[in-house]
């Protein structure tokens, strides 16, 4: 049983932005299967949230959305002692969002883990290193969460192919690349604002770094993550919380081709909403207009009801 309860409006909801992908994807010539969803209203009074969904756990490479999940392990190592606060961690928090950098995300992998992805190590050397990177794995795992099954989260983000150590790590992984599903990353963020999930304060923190601000000169920029993506289909005055992802070619197969968006959106008349979505293909990554076409679609029938 999931987390959230099925629901006739956002089930209709769920089709509507499921015929419009289709459609999408036919005219990109792309296959309608590479695409996925999971659409939440979370509950005012902190009951279950309500839900639709399209493949749900559909698994596949997840590009930068990975980082929600390494900034939820560091604030927790943070509150129980395992780190220990900095100016170098604040900035590439902050970063590791704000703009996905992939240097600040692997500078937090290097501390959480222990782990530095320099030249190659004899055994067991490399064995305890490859232990010591499923850090974050275990760290979710303990939490208990069903939709979290199959995911990984054992691998630095690279702009393209691995050598040394990232490359052995990466071989011997039994997850193989980073790895989540729309299930996941949705379970993931309803609990960001809506619990249990760290302290309070912690949860804040989080949300904090994962706000984006539709009014921000930095909007134009497709670095802050609202233009091309499904917050630039909000109306005006949506507060906008979220984290995108989007890999061109690599030269591996396994990680080439995907783009995906999680959106918390809180509408101008109150109405709050998460929007998760996963889609992989050439066309569909290039398509600057494909995910904002979603949200606006999401937000304009999720303030109709």
């Amino acid at each position: 049983m999931s987390f959230y309860d099925t629901d006739e409006n956002l089930q209709r909801i769920g089709v509507l932005l499921t015929e419009k992908a289709g459609a999408v994807f036919r005219e990109r010539g792309v296959p309608a299967e590479q695409f996925g969803f999971v659409l939440l209203q979370p509950a005012r009074d902190g009951g279950r949230p309500r839900g639709a969904a399209l493949r749900p756990e559909w698994r596949s490479y997840p590009c930068s959305l990975v980082k929600v999940f390494f900034l939820v392990a560091a604030q927790a190592a943070l509150e129980a002692g395992q780190l220990t606060t900095h100016e170098e961690l604040d900035r590439a928090m902050r970063d590791m969002i704000l703009w996905s950098s992939n240097a600040a995300t692997n500078y937090i992998i290097d501390l959480l883990s222990g782990t530095t992805g320099d030249t190659l190590l004899p055994e067991p050397e490399m064995a305890a290193w490859c232990e010591r990177r499923e850090v974050v794995n275990r760290f979710f795992a303990q939490l208990g969460w069903p939709e979290l099954v199959g995911i990984n989260l054992n691998q630095k983000l690279m702009d393209d192919l691995r050598y040394g150590r990232e490359k052995i790590g990466l071989d011997r992984s039994p997850g193989g690349h980073n790895a989540l599903t729309p299930l996941a990353m949705a379970r993931l963020m309803h609990a960001i604002f809506h619990g249990p999930l760290l302290t309070v304060a912690g949860r804040e923190t989080v949300q904090t770094l994962i706000a984006r601000d539709l009014a921000s000169p930095f909007v134009k920029r497709g670095v802050y993550q609202v233009t091309g993506y499904l917050a630039g289909g909000m109306p005006a005055g949506t507060q906008v919380w979220s984290k995108a992802g989007r890999t061109r070619w690599l030269g591996d197969e396994r990680a080439d081709f995907r783009r995906h968006d999680a959106l918390r959106a809180v509408l101008p008349n109150g109405a709050e909403f998460i929007l998760t979505v996963f889609s992989r293909g050439e066309a569909i990554t290039e398509d600057d207009g494909f995910l904002p076409l979603l949200g606006a679609i999401a937000a304009k029938e999720i303030l109709a009801l």
